[in-house]
């Protein structure tokens, strides 16, 4: 990092400090507004069953927006952010977890390498969404180059992703998981399973599938979908270690997502994305005020739900103009392969939601 880029992420931590206090009060109101609804939603769409599955579906779709809210908390307590305990942070970030099925502690340990290395192009690989250069996918076998080709197309990474992280993939311990992830992981699905079982007890195997299955799905199409914008978008920020900064990873390479108000909300700001990669400790209910606090977090890419469509042509990162590019546009390329690249390693990534 530059002597310049340094005291420039210095004095924009200076400005957002003052934000990073978190609000007992605030929190714990957060939490009845947001888990109060949910519950009611559930109910509602159970209880609509026996008038028109179409009407459960209309109170399906907000109780996933209240899925998704209910994951803010649960990454603020991640971030340690939501409450000044830590303890009080892991409780609930487990619990919240079992709601959102996804297990705490190995997210946690995977979103920290995220934040870690956002936008650095020597550091992908654990934690984000799996994104190839143009260099290494001219150099990679026909094999790979098809397996990225199906991973990036959209209808499997929101269509099939939903079902195959949050069902499948978060059921599983990374390679190498501690001790203290590995448990949790298993706590986590133990209690899933035990708050399924007593609901399918309740009311029924197929009533209970016919509710949580599109609760599931949309929340899970949502967070995959947020992941994704929030740093694949045009003019965005990917380097090399040699000329990566974090200030520079977390005002460029991080968008603000201006949403509608009620969305906003039930996002909990997270579409302040920049802010938050400038300074994780900042709970989600500071973000907005941290960005209008601090003009030169007001310079950040803005992008909206209709200029945020244009990702999903975004394939492959040119190096050399410095943007995304589709399949299409390199196929004059392929004609023309570049020679193999001694030694190229890329890990392939897991696709999270974070």
């Amino acid at each position: 990092m530059t002597k310049s880029n340094a005291t420039q992420l210095s004095s924009l931590k200076k400005s957002v400090a003052p934000f990073e206090q978190n609000d007992h009060k605030r929190s714990i109101n957060q939490l009845i507004n947001t888990l109060g609804p949910l519950i009611l939603l559930w109910t509602a769409a159970y209880l609509s069953l026996s008038v028109s599955y179409g009407l459960t579906l209309l109170f399906a779709v907000p109780a996933a927006g209240f899925v998704i809210r209910t994951f803010i908390i649960f990454h603020d307590c991640c971030h340690g952010s939501f409450f000044k305990n830590r303890k009080a942070n892991d409780i609930l970030g487990t619990l919240t977890g079992v709601l959102t099925l996804v297990p705490y502690r190995q997210w946690k340990h995977s979103h920290s390498i995220h934040h870690a290395g956002s936008s650095n192009l020597d550091k992908r690989g654990i934690g984000d969404i799996w994104i190839m250069t143009v260099d290494e996918y001219l150099a990679a076998t026909p094999l790979k180059r098809l397996y990225y080709r199906i991973y990036r197309n959209p209808l499997v990474m929101f269509g099939a992703g939903p079902i195959a992280v949050f069902l499948i993939q978060y059921r599983f311990n990374a390679k190498g998981a501690r001790r203290k992830e590995r448990m949790n992981t298993y706590l986590t699905n133990i209690l899933i399973a035990a708050l399924y079982g007593a609901m399918i007890w309740a009311i029924g195997w197929q009533a209970f599938l016919l509710v949580q299955l599109p609760i599931v799905f949309v929340s899970g199409f949502l967070g995959i979908w947020l992941f994704y914008v929030q740093h694949q978008f045009e003019d965005t920020f990917f380097e090399h270690e040699e000329e990566w900064s974090y200030v520079m990873a977390a005002v460029e390479g991080s968008s603000y997502y201006k949403l509608p108000k009620i969305l906003q909300w039930i996002t909990g700001n997270i579409g302040f994305h920049h802010v938050h990669h400038l300074s994780p400790k900042v709970p989600n209910y500071n973000l907005e005020l941290a960005h209008n606090a601090t003009p030169p977090l007001q310079k950040a890419t803005t992008i909206t739900i209709g200029t945020s469509l244009k990702a999903l042509h975004f394939r492959l990162w040119d190096e050399e103009n410095k943007g995304f590019v589709s399949f299409k546009e390199i196929k004059a390329r392929l004609r023309h392969p570049l020679p193999s690249v001694e030694g190229l390693k890329v890990r392939k990534p897991e696709l999270q939601a974070k």
